[in-house]
């Protein structure tokens, strides 16, 4: 029988958690349809099936620590009688089922009472909210309890007082999004905590959000981070768009955004400036020579930082795609660690989110990143004439390290400039 492997992980990782089961022992599996979801430090991987057939059995546990090409599960041809896991077990070219007795089901204790078997995630949580483990309604194949059932005990919503029952189990995945989500208490320190006065929650850290943490940390450690401001009229571009949004539509069907107009700007400024787009390796600086900037987006699990390449050779239309596409990636968690690798200049859009004014993070070994913020009508001074104009806040972090403050300035208003006046950079001007 075909067996379920975890995908090859990059050389940068070196194990992953699975994160949840599609399927579960008996179920019916068409070819290339999602069975598994395994989180990593950096990604999301889905595990297809290779032909249609039927899940005999999984071998790991949701909340379970994997290896990559580890055997995880069985597939079965279609209609085959679904293995238990006493036979499972039994089979020396499987190996036991983790997280049960060899003879299944639950596992006896030293003092002799039977407790079900536990994964090490699940042992975790059990651990740290003092609960009990037979009271917690199991909703994972075979009857096991994963760490969403362990979370929802422990806010007072998931114990059982009756048999468990065969139900699906319970997915801990939810599609990365784009905008402003409510994100799982698995996945978020910002989820709500248990009701009660003075209440709190513990939660264990997903594995990309202890990697974002790690990278962040690592490069305030390292660099040295300052961050100048400037503010854009964004008058200009919104007349821009305006006057050639429905012909930009009807040629390239996609709409014009201003995201594409800072690309464009960023892309020219970085020509300028090629320290901004260089990054220090030791006591080395490389410059590269050529322009791939990354778009910041958050999503539910995090931040991820899809990369647009050779920008200096696309369109806006080109652009607009781009970034359409890797927001649909994101939407249905598809990204993959080939769209987030390398870089040499971010932007993050704050402004999507009401953001006034912000500090930006280099996202290493970069050496600058451009932040955007919300466009608000603000007073300002204009022919010695007071005016309302759509304003907007632009910051630039970078290394100074690497990058004086002189030139940080200048990359910053040229940008600025390009988008006041956008038919110079059409233009080539």
């Amino acid at each position: 029988m075909p067996e379920i492997k975890v995908p090859v992980f990059s050389e940068s990782v070196s194990e992953g958690t699975l994160l949840s089961w599609h399927k579960k022992p008996g179920e019916a599996v068409k070819r290339g349809e999602v069975l598994a979801e395994i989180e990593t430090d950096k990604v999301v991987l889905e595990v297809t099936a290779l032909q249609d057939g039927t899940l005999q059995s999984t071998a790991r546990n949701e909340g379970d620590t994997v290896l990559s090409e580890e055997v995880i599960g069985v597939l079965g041809e279609a209609g085959a009688v679904v293995a238990t896991p006493a036979a499972v077990a039994a089979d020396p070219a499987h190996g036991p089922i983790v997280g049960e007795s060899s003879a299944g089901g639950t596992a006896v204790q030293p003092d002799g009472g039977a407790t079900p078997a536990l994964s090490p995630a699940v042992r975790r949580v059990v651990a740290e909210n003092n609960l009990n483990p037979a009271s917690i309604a199991a909703t994972g194949p075979r009857g096991n309890i994963t760490k969403a059932d362990a979370v929802s005990a422990a806010q007072g919503g998931g114990t059982d007082q009756g048999p468990q029952s065969a139900t699906a189990p319970i997915s801990l995945q939810t599609a990365p999004a784009t905008a402003p989500v409510t994100p799982s208490p698995a996945h978020s320190a910002s989820a709500p905590v248990a009701s009660g006065p003075r209440a709190e929650q513990r939660v264990p850290m997903t594995r990309i959000r202890q990697r974002i943490a790690e990278r962040l940390k690592d490069v305030q450690n390292t660099a040295a981070i300052l961050t100048t401001f400037n503010e854009v009229n964004m008058q200009p571009a919104m007349d821009l768009r305006r006057k050639y949004q429905d012909p930009f539509v009807a040629k390239h069907g996609v709409k014009l955004g201003f995201m594409s107009l800072f690309v464009r700007a960023a892309t020219e400024a970085l020509k300028a400036f090629p320290n901004v787009n260089a990054s220090i390796d030791g006591k080395d600086v490389i410059y590269h020579a050529y322009y791939d900037v990354g778009i910041a987006v958050a999503s539910e699990r995090g931040l991820v930082v899809p990369i647009l390449r050779d920008t200096d050779a696309l369109s806006l239309a080109d652009i607009e795609k781009a970034i359409g596409g890797f927001a649909g990636k994101a939407k249905a968690g598809k990204l993959t660690m080939e769209d987030m690798s390398g870089g040499t200049f971010s932007i993050t859009n704050g402004g999507t989110f009401g953001s006034m004014m912000s500090t930006p993070i280099i996202n290493a070994p970069q050496s600058a990143i451009l932040g955007m913020h919300n466009i608000i009508e603000r007073p300002i001074a204009q022919n010695g004439q007071v005016v309302i104009a759509p304003m907007m806040y632009v910051a630039l972090s970078y290394d100074h390290r690497l990058i004086d403050g002189k030139e940080a300035v200048q990359f910053l208003v040229m940008i600025k400039n390009l988008l006041e006046d956008p038919a110079r950079m059409l233009l080539d001007l």
